[in-house]
């Protein structure tokens, strides 16, 4: 699965600077998402660690920075808060099987070469759903910036939970949550070029916090513990498989949708294109074994990515140095973590829950399309209140509905019945095939279909043909036909049908052989004969007129 191809541009200095870059990032962000997951802090470090090695190892971008970002921890935290509810003995352990499930899952699209059709959904429902894992992540935050530990329920039970946790809300933890709110918000651009907000508020609110507030009155993150992570061993139950495997469906299908939309933004920056496929197989590797050793799923992140490519990194080097840099902090410094605040951590999470929300598709999509727009909301309170698949799924449905509708609007134009009394400009007949087609005197309909033919018009088809009896013959000319499915073709079955029975002589020009085999699928041609096939719209029209001048003698 190693390939070297990826490491043909490597710039040393940049991916070193690249590595060092996106440590100093990962951070703060893997330290607040193992806390807010549930999981601690460590399943935090070490999902940013092994995540983030393994997919620049075995991934298809060259410039992806892989780590626990905030869509995959939303989904992880309540994977965790069922598994232990239910579970008090083995739910950690089978919320991180259901990372391993995730991870193969993620394995098997790239090995049937998916990929590529991961991200073809629509942009409203992908902005409805990212929206809505940001407005999760921020109500999952305001207990711990309240100085309360989360109560159970998830959303919901935090809503309600609500009104008894601002009244006894903790003031100090609110003041360092607010600060640090304050910084990520409001630092200077200038500053932020040479450090991430995110590391400034981690470091300076945690050295207020231990200046102005004892140790014991503010709830501390603890000390990382510095030695290797311990395996957990896959964990199933018969009665919660088959959840087990949903949650590893949306987490696995999260993440392939995260990764490949950062890898095309990574794509359109260093003018490369990465391997959707081998990147699938890359991240569901990395997510395999970070559920193998208790550690939160990642995904391509967006920031990370960015700025890897911003310092001058070219090749998965820089994945590499960012996660040994990592491992490094976690074995050397671990004890340094013991003095943050949650407070701030909740911050932190609430700041990337903020920059998920799609603010430039929310301040637009009124003006773009009320529909779109309906459907973004639509798909985003689902995310929210309901579940994730059924904001997609029903997204999605709603979404192809509106769009086939569209789109039989306008090929219905391009289906046209005409006779010698009812011309029309966008019919390609040239002088002489006018000629004929007035020679039958309105007694031949002439049958024309252009474009893709697709399931929606065939209601278009039937409607044209419906008073076929009042002719004698019948051309149905398909030379411009770019694409004709099932549907159509029996619509055009039963049009040839309805004309054998009204004593109708059918004729057909169909130059292209894949809409000609559709025919013949069909039986068309034993049901007209060889003869019906014609090899020009003219030579179609002549036989159309010599079979009505025999009708006429009989």
């Amino acid at each position: 699965m190693l390939s070297l191809d990826r490491y043909k541009h490597m710039n040393l200095k940049g991916d070193l600077f690249g590595g060092v870059t996106t440590a100093i990032i990962s951070l703060p962000l893997a330290l607040a998402f193992g806390v807010a997951s549930g999981a601690g802090a460590e399943a935090g470090m070490w999902g940013a660690i092994l995540v983030g090695l393994f997919a620049a190892l075995f991934g298809g971008s060259t410039s992806l920075i892989s780590e626990p970002t905030g869509p995959m921890t939303v989904i992880m935290t309540a994977v965790l808060t069922t598994m232990m509810a239910q579970y008090p003995e083995n739910g950690l352990a089978m919320g991180f099987t259901v990372v391993m499930m995730a991870g193969a899952f993620q394995i098997l699209l790239g090995t049937l070469k998916l990929g590529k059709y991961v991200t073809l959904m629509p942009y409203s429902v992908i902005s409805g759903f990212m929206s809505g894992i940001g407005v999760i992540l921020i109500i999952l935050q305001l207990a711990p910036l309240l100085g309360h530990q989360a109560p159970a329920g998830g959303v919901l039970g935090t809503l309600s939970a609500l009104p008894s946790l601002i009244l006894d809300l903790h003031f100090a933890e609110l003041f360092l949550g607010i600060v640090t709110l304050g910084i990520l918000f409001y630092l200077p651009q200038k500053y932020r070029q040479y450090v991430p907000a995110q590391l400034v508020a981690l470091v300076a609110v945690t050295l207020v916090s231990i200046v102005i507030f004892d140790k014991d009155s503010i709830n501390r993150i603890g000390e990382i513990p510095s030695g290797l992570p311990s395996v957990v061993w896959p964990t199933f139950t018969t009665e919660q498989f088959t959840s087990m495997v949903i949650d590893a469906l949306v987490l696995g299908t999260l993440g392939c949708i995260d990764t490949l939309l950062t890898a095309v933004i990574g794509d359109s920056l260093t003018r490369t294109e990465h391997d959707s496929d081998k990147e699938l197989r890359g991240q569901g590797v990395a997510n395999m074994i970070s559920g193998l050793f208790g550690a939160l799923p990642g995904a391509g992140a967006t920031m990370g990515t960015v700025v890897n490519i911003q310092v001058g990194a070219r090749s998965p080097l820089a994945g590499i140095i960012r996660a040994l840099i990592l491992m490094a902090v976690v074995f050397v410094a671990g004890s340094l973590t013991e003095p943050i605040p949650m407070a701030v951590l909740a911050g932190i999470a609430v700041y990337v829950g903020y920059n998920i929300l799609d603010w430039s598709f929310i301040q637009r999509a009124h003006k773009l399309s009320i529909s779109q727009m309906t459907i973004m909301y639509g798909v985003m309170l689902l995310t929210v209140f309901v579940d994730l698949i059924v904001a997609v799924g029903l997204g999605v449905f709603i979404s192809n509905i509106m769009v086939i509708e569209r789109l039989s609007r306008v090929q219905e134009q391009h289906v046209k019945a005409i006779s010698d009394s009812d011309t029309d400009e966008d019919v390609p007949l040239s002088k002489h095939e006018k000629s004929l087609l007035e020679k039958a005197q309105g007694k031949l309909l002439f049958f024309y279909l252009s474009g893709p033919m697709i399931f929606s018009v065939s209601k278009a088809i039937a409607r044209q043909h419906r008073q076929i009896s009042e002719y004698k013959t019948m051309v149905l000319d398909l030379s411009d036909v770019a694409m004709l499915d099932v549907t159509v073709s029996l619509a055009i079955e039963n049009a040839i049908s309805d004309a054998v029975d009204a004593n109708v002589q059918v004729f057909i020009y169909s130059p292209n052989q894949e809409t000609t085999e559709k025919l013949n699928k069909i039986n068309v041609r034993e049901k007209l004969g060889d003869d019906a096939f014609c090899q020009s719209r003219e030579s179609a029209l002549n036989k159309a007129l010599e079979a009505m001048s025999i009708q006429q003698k009989d």
